[in-house]
């Protein structure tokens, strides 16, 4: 069973996520490589918003696969370079998770694996057995 919370003990999040999410009992676990805003033929848009919303897709389809949803997603952990526009950054996660709200860290760093690379994004899905 995954149970999510927001401890009275802790700050309001400050955006569309939880705090924690405990997970109990007989679970599958998936845990992804960080997602790049790459098409499944190798090619990457030269606008980091459209790399922002190719990388939700690949972890969407990396889900699928798994045969898990966008809401068995834990965790998601966002690596971006350079400026985003924050508030089509949030439009574009809301969308994504569509009311589901798993726990995000958001972290702006120098590099990723290339230069050409500005988004990446690792997450963690449960899914309980049956």
């Amino acid at each position: 069973m995954k149970t999510s919370r927001n401890p009275d003990t802790v700050h309001k999040p400050v955006a569309p996520y939880v705090h924690q999410v405990e997970v109990t009992g007989s679970n599958r676990w998936l845990t992804l490589s960080g997602q790049l805003g790459m098409e499944v033929d190798g090619e990457v848009p030269e606008q980091p918003l459209e790399q922002f919303e190719l990388a939700l897709e690949n972890i969407k389809r990396n889900l699928e696969a798994a045969d898990m949803q966008i809401n068995d997603l834990t965790k998601m952990v966002f690596y971006l370079v350079g400026e985003f526009n924050a508030e089509k950054r949030r439009e574009l996660i809301a969308d994504f998770l569509d009311g589901h709200l798993p726990c995000t860290t958001m972290i702006y760093v120098v590099a990723l694996a290339a230069p050409k690379f500005k988004v990446e994004i690792d997450a963690w899905a449960c899914k309980e057995c049956s």
